[in-house]
């Protein structure tokens, strides 16, 4: 199991940039992984309900938000997101126990790398050198 941390997240580049972020994936094998976009997916299909307004909300086609649910659902002994069909009724797709659980951890995991990191962070930031505001 590899931890890699680097830089914020794409979405958060136009939010406070001033303020250093840890970007945290958690390898499990080749194609096995968790990171910050697989967790905001599992985060808005839970608000939403639905697997094409969470892709939506986070400018992704339904194919790729499919296709990585089907990675995470794959990845665990039991699936993370549960889905049905649309049609007359309408579609949906809620986060099983399972995935509100790995949910959970993962943002547990971010919270306590970014506690134990905030001296060295805030060292490094110290060092950075001062860029003035674009205007």
């Amino acid at each position: 199991m590899h931890y890699l941390i680097g830089a914020s997240k794409s979405g958060d580049m136009n939010k406070n940039t001033k303020r250093p972020r840890l970007r945290i994936r958690i390898i499990f094998g080749d194609a096995e992984m968790i990171g910050p976009g697989k967790a905001e997916l599992l985060e808005r299909i839970d608000r939403c309900g639905s697997l094409a307004a969470a892709g939506r909300e986070m400018g992704m086609s339904y194919k790729r938000a499919w296709q990585l649910v089907g990675t995470l659902n794959a990845m665990f002994k039991d699936p993370l997101v549960d889905s049905t069909r649309g049609g007359p009724g309408g579609g949906g797709a809620v986060l099983t126990d399972a995935g509100r659980a790995v949910l959970s951890l993962y943002r547990d995991f971010e919270a306590d790398a970014a506690k134990a990191g905030t001296k060295r962070l805030n060292a490094m930031k110290a060092m950075l050198r001062d860029i003035p505001d674009e205007k």
